[in-house]
């Protein structure tokens, strides 16, 4: 099992995951690379061998305006290349994961026509990088706007926009509010693209009441043999917040407790060893932890197990621990 994180690299005093400059500084993909290459020597030091790119990689690589940026994919071609030789020599295993505003089901052509270009671009660039399909982009499905049917109609037309290259790399990934696993699974059986499993999402919108081991089992099942499944895991927030507000001398405070959706700074190590023993139980798949420490949760979280039996390390070979007996 890979552990992975996601973009901010936290270790080390902090490392720049891309070139972040406004487009008036002229910011491109090759400096992006640059600060890769800089994540990837944390990553050798530090034994972690998944990672989520940023989806910014290449700076307003799809901004209908400024056409000067649009041909950064193919001005780097040859850094690309060697980033993913890289990559392949470390045993990483890569992603992407659009943001919020790119909605390929959205009822608007225009952020429709917005999402299959950024999409493009995103495999574009993980194809320039030589990568397997094991290297995948993860979207969530959108909004649900006209119901539910309506909404997955819209998705299907929107993958339409794609090409074969950048629909090989797409996946969809259950959200906490609107299309729960079931309806991605739906989406599964209508256009074969394979699941990302969030299972923090899970427990926040299953209104089917799937169980976690069913849903895993799901998820699992729509990778094609021979491309290992991944996986979404976070715990919730559980501290809450103390806000100040000034009002004439004097300061106000108030406290807000958090919600079941926000993911805590670290990973509890003892649901994470229940989920081992109890949910994934004899199953292979990658876990891209998502929790705002980043790869300081990762590497607390590995020593956490280490201490209850399991040894997370890549290349170990100790055998997992059994599921407890009934």
């Amino acid at each position: 099992m890979r552990l992975g994180y996601a973009v901010k690299t936290l270790g080390g005093g902090g490392l720049p995951s891309h070139d972040a400059r406004k487009w008036q500084s002229g910011p491109h993909l090759r400096w992006s690379i640059e600060a890769l290459h800089g994540v990837f020597d944390h990553l050798e030091r530090e034994a972690i061998d998944m990672y989520r790119m940023t989806a910014s990689l290449a700076p307003y690589a799809t901004h209908p305006d400024l056409p000067q940026f649009h041909g950064q994919v193919a001005e780097c071609a040859a850094e690309l290349s060697e980033l993913g030789e890289r990559s392949r020599r470390l045993g990483l295993r890569l992603s992407t994961h659009p943001g919020q505003y790119i909605v390929l089901n959205s009822e608007d052509e225009r952020i429709q026509e917005g999402a299959a270009r950024d999409l493009e671009v995103q495999a574009a660039l993980l194809d320039a990088m030589g990568l397997g399909p094991e290297a995948v982009v993860v979207l969530h499905v959108g909004g649900a706007a006209g119901g539910f049917a309506a909404a997955m109609e819209r998705f299907e037309r929107g993958l339409e926009r794609l090409s074969n290259a950048a629909r090989s790399r797409l996946t969809i990934e259950n959200d906490d509010r609107t299309f729960s696993l079931a309806h991605v699974m739906a989406l599964h059986r209508r256009t074969g693209l394979k699941v990302v499993w969030d299972i923090l999402h899970h427990h926040c919108n299953d209104p089917d009441g799937i169980a976690d081991r069913e849903a895993l089992e799901l998820a699992c099942s729509t990778w094609p043999g021979g491309v290992r499944p991944k996986i979404h895991y976070s715990t919730p927030k559980t501290a809450m917040e103390e806000r100040r507000k000034k009002v004439g001398r004097r300061v106000e405070r108030t406290w807000v407790l958090p919600q079941l959706r926000a993911h805590a700074d670290v990973i509890d190590p003892i649901g994470f060893e229940h989920f081992l023993r109890e949910t994934a139980a004899g199953l292979e798949f990658d876990v891209m932890l998502e929790a705002k420490a980043k790869d300081l949760a990762l590497l607390r979280l590995r020593e956490q197990m280490a201490a209850r039996g399991f040894d997370l390390r890549p290349g170990s070979t100790a055998p997992r621990p059994q599921p407890a007996a009934a």
